[in-house]
């Protein structure tokens, strides 16, 4: 029982301190993965990061409410999960990034549900959303 306590006690750490994601790291992952979809726009009109505007613009995406930007046309299961409650933090996002459909359907409790975006974020999320969250306000 001490053994299977400290084991847990061990991951919890390592799962704290695999998390503190690397914001120079994330932007790199940015560049070569999300820019294709997704850029950076303050509110204000300067550009942060050029990209694609498949996705919505990810300025400020850290502690907004899912689906929410505005001008962007979401598909009907994130904007589902943002009036339940979705708010990005890193838990939330790191997840989603991963397999966005499959954390949507999970949230939701719904087989049917999914993202518009398609692609899978296998690894660097956490420095991904380290980077998002160094260019917010």
């Amino acid at each position: 029982m001490y053994n299977k306590m400290i084991l847990a006690a061990a991951w919890v750490l390592a799962a704290g301190a695999a998390q503190a994601g690397d914001a120079e790291a994330g932007k790199t992952v940015f560049e070569q993965r999300c820019r294709a979809c997704h850029m950076m726009q303050a509110a204000d009109g300067t550009l942060v990061q050029k990209g694609g505007k498949t996705g919505p613009n990810l300025y400020g995406v850290i502690g907004r409410v899912a689906g929410s930007e505005d001008g962007y046309r979401y598909k009907a299961s994130i904007v589902a999960a943002g009036e339940k409650g979705l708010v990005w933090d890193e838990a939330s996002f790191t997840t989603y990034v991963q397999d966005p459909s499959a954390f949507l359907q999970d949230y939701l409790g719904d087989a049917g549900a999914r993202s518009g975006m398609t692609f899978k974020l296998k690894k660097g999320m956490e420095d991904v959303f380290a980077y998002l969250a160094s260019v917010s306000e």
